[in-house]
């Protein structure tokens, strides 16, 4: 049977066993907050299938993926109908890894999946700052009467960290109190990612955590998400700025808001892929 030919099971280019590997990616399909349009739990299986159609060479940085070095786990098996439970479990992991000197990068699922996992860096790393690539603002106290949904994780992690440790980027949407929120509690870089030198001044010496909605992308490049919002970034905009964040001690990232079913043609699932391989190499290599 060794020598029947398969296909991967893991994202290319991440086949590192756990204990070698320096980068570990799972999975969070995980949506059931989604306040418009759910289906981004579908987001870490399809990226593992179209992984197979990306090259493990970056033309962008010269850089190939590293064999030894990135650990796709898997996904976790998270209970749609219980978000506390699920979001315990997304921390769990995400610390247990980061206990064991390796750095997570989670896919989700939704925007919410990405509060358990900072909760675990800050366990570790307590002087944490948080740089934010998103459409929206997501400071809202509450969705409907509920605390804990996507559109409120920045205004839940901003309840741990407390002013100026949240640095975001790109935001074009939101409600005109989380505008005003945000001028006066995050480092807020609205609209585009223009000034994200900045950050890498400001934060070159600090622990860092990066989420990345890739709705932040324009919806003619990333039409495939949850709540898609006009007049976003472009692709090769996103990819200079990660690597532009490649200098900074980045302990841990994720990227969240991928819905591939609202894209049928499979374009916004492939820009997912490369934009997590980029980010993987700026974190491994």
């Amino acid at each position: 049977m060794n020598n029947i030919p398969l296909l991967p099971r893991t994202i290319l280019g991440c086949d590192a066993d756990y204990d070698s590997a320096e980068t570990v990616v799972f999975g969070a399909p995980f949506d059931g907050t989604a306040t418009y349009r759910p289906g981004s739990r579908f987001a870490p299986a399809a990226i593992r299938t179209e992984s197979i159609g990306l090259e493990t060479y970056s033309p962008y940085q010269d850089l190939d993926m590293p064999e030894d070095k990135i650990c796709d786990m898997g996904d976790l098996d998270l209970p749609f109908g219980n978000t506390g439970s699920a979001l315990k479990i997304i921390r769990n992991t995400a610390e247990a890894i980061l206990k064991s000197g390796k750095k997570p990068v989670m896919i989700g699922g939704e925007h919410l999946v990405s509060l358990p996992a900072i909760e675990a860096a800050l366990s570790l790393y307590p002087g944490l700052h948080i740089i934010h690539f998103d459409a929206h603002a997501d400071l809202r106290e509450e969705y409907i009467g509920e605390q804990l949904s996507h559109s409120s994780v920045m205004r839940r992690v901003y309840d741990l960290t407390g002013n100026n440790r949240i640095h975001q980027y790109g935001i074009r949407s939101g409600t005109k109190e989380e505008f005003l929120f945000a001028k006066k509690h995050t480092i807020f870089h609205p609209f585009d990612l223009n000034s994200i030198e900045d950050a890498v001044t400001v934060l070159k010496n600090k622990k860092v955590y990066l989420t990345i909605d890739l709705d932040i992308l324009d919806t003619g490049v990333f039409p495939g998400t949850g709540t898609p919002e006009a007049g976003g970034v472009s692709f090769m905009e996103l990819i200079k700025a990660l690597i532009a964040l490649k200098p900074l001690q980045i302990v841990g990232a994720d990227i969240v808001e991928l819905a591939p079913n609202y894209d049928t043609s499979g374009c916004s699932t492939a820009v997912a892929c490369k934009v997590l391989r980029e980010l993987l190499l700026c974190m491994s290599v």
